[in-house]
């Protein structure tokens, strides 16, 4: 990689091509989480330098709009095989802002790029459909074309996977992209800019701009973009959808989530603990898809309870580039100390605290922003600790009587991103799989987060918008659908017709 990271502590844009110094004055601090150390200092977009990114974006939009699809998927191909070689590097930066252990980091990298690999097939994936001769010596065909310029605004807990839902995919289809990072772990988002222009991507084509809220209105409000794309928490992706559609924007916006899991009393024990661990604790809960919720049905609960707190309680977690490392720091310390205040919360509204992660910590006055892995039991669907999505590693036990008490008590929530059952048998995982209200629905799979030729997202309060991200859905999102009829003038009657044309 290039010059765009020769000064890591001063982290600025990527507009037209090269970095860009920031004109606000304003900057904010990006932290190691491991060890709680200043690592750089991310400089905020002003409104003039959003317009600047938004600027090159348009300039670079009609040329190309115009390139041929298998040329644009040909750079797409030069990027993967740069991501490729860059792999360990661009996993090391995410463990370095981030805090997720480095083998969580490599395997983010490389669901992003599944997605890159998805949009290098926009040849085949823009094909439209053609009738020959509806009548009266007519023709008529479909096709998709981009919408313009279109941002993406990403969060802290994905900073390569997250972008890549969106911007390999819109840059198929023949749009420009401004990219909004979260200000937390900045540098990845430069890193994949820099491997971008060295696939030959033209000036332009992609920009970042690094920011906070000031960045997000002015992309907002800004006529220029078509298109918004954002990934968050709810009642952010709900601003965001509101402000972006109020300014004549399509908007996709993905919020919070409260993944349950169903442990059936006929489920293997052993892989429904396993997968719950890994899906509760990996990432220190920091995930959208992560499993906060644990539904024992009938007499399953005492055992699953009594293995969690085990496995919980033995949990390795230090600095994400310690290869023994199991789980991480959490992002900043404002952050744990939210997470923390939630297993406070709970303790007071009569939940059980079998593990409290909050005595947990690594080394001696560690300056990291620490938090061990905690488990309640018999919780209710009136806690707050329930209701709301904590972002961390907190794992609450909620106990029903059978199957339709566990799909009744999911489908309640406002949240609906994903859901699991853990069974060993047929008809109750055909039965939750068609009656669970979520988007994505996952049976002796504890997060089924789709493949990029597939689509992600939730339903009811956790996805404002219309289309999921990436796959098919996210063709549709990019690209506007044109009809075209046409007839040759040889086969044109005489006269004007008065009547509503019909195939004959």
């Amino acid at each position: 990689m290039s010059a765009v990271l020769q000064s890591p502590s001063e982290i600025h844009h990527f507009i037209g091509g090269r970095s860009v110094v920031a004109t606000s004055g304003r900057a904010s601090d990006v932290f190691n989480p491991a060890t709680g150390q200043v690592v750089g200092r991310v400089h905020l977009a002003s409104a003039q330098d959003v317009n600047t990114a938004i600027g090159a974006a348009k300039a670079a939009f009609p040329a190309w709009a115009e390139t041929a699809p298998l040329r644009r998927a040909r750079i797409l191909f030069k990027f993967k095989e740069l991501l490729e070689r860059n792999h360990d590097a661009l996993a090391a930066a995410i463990t370095r802002e981030h805090g997720k252990v480095l083998s969580d980091a490599r395997g983010e990298v490389t669901r992003g790029i599944e997605v890159v690999e998805f949009a290098c097939g926009i040849p085949h994936l823009l094909m439209g459909k053609h009738s020959d001769n509806i009548g009266g010596g007519i023709d008529n065909w479909n096709l998709r074309q981009p919408l313009g310029v279109v941002a993406g605004i990403t969060p802290f807990n994905f900073p390569i996977m997250v972008p890549m839902w969106m911007y390999p995919v819109a840059l198929s289809c023949g749009n420009t992209f401004v990219l909004k990072p979260s200000e937390r772990d900045p540098t990845p988002s430069l890193m994949v800019a820099d491997l971008l222009r060295e696939a030959g991507l033209p000036e332009g084509v992609f920009n970042v701009v690094q920011g906070d809220k000031v960045a997000v209105d002015a992309l907002l409000a800004h006529p220029d973009v078509a298109a918004v794309s954002f990934v968050g928490s709810t009642p952010i992706a709900q601003y965001i959808y509101t402000e972006g559609a109020k300014h004549g924007k399509r908007v996709q916006a993905l919020g919070g989530a409260k993944n349950h899991l169903v442990v059936m009393p006929d489920a293997n024990l052993d892989q429904a603990v396993d997968a719950l661990v890994g899906a509760a604790y990996g990432s220190a809960g920091e995930r959208c898809m992560a499993i906060s919720v644990a539904v024992a049905v009938g007499d399953v609960a005492d055992e699953l309870v009594r293995r969690l707190s085990v496995l919980a309680k033995t949990l390795v977690i230090g600095d994400g580039m310690e290869p023994s490392s199991e789980m991480g720091p959490l992002v900043t310390a404002a952050h744990r100390e939210k997470v923390e205040g939630y297993i406070a919360q709970g303790e007071q509204e009569g939940a059980k605290l079998v593990v409290d992660g909050r005595t947990h910590r690594v080394r001696a006055g560690s300056p990291g922003f620490y938090t061990g892995a905690s488990l309640f039991d018999h919780v209710t669907a009136g806690m707050k600790i329930y209701r709301e999505e904590i972002f961390g590693p907190v794992l609450s036990v909620v106990r029903v009587p059978d199957l339709a008490a566990a799909v009744n008590l999911i489908n309640q929530h406002e949240f609906a991103n994903g859901a699991a059952c853990f069974t060993s048998d047929g008809n109750a995982a055909r039965t939750f799989s068609r009656l669970v209200q979520a988007g994505m629905v996952g049976i002796n799979v504890p997060i089924p987060v789709p493949m990029a030729w597939h689509s992600f997202g939730g339903w009811k309060r956790s996805l404002f918008g219309d289309h999921h991200s990436y796959g098919e859905e996210g063709i549709r999102f990019y690209t506007r659908y044109k009809s075209i009829m046409q007839r040759w003038p040889d086969s044109i009657g005489k006269g004007a017709e008065f009547s509503m044309p019909v195939a004959k």
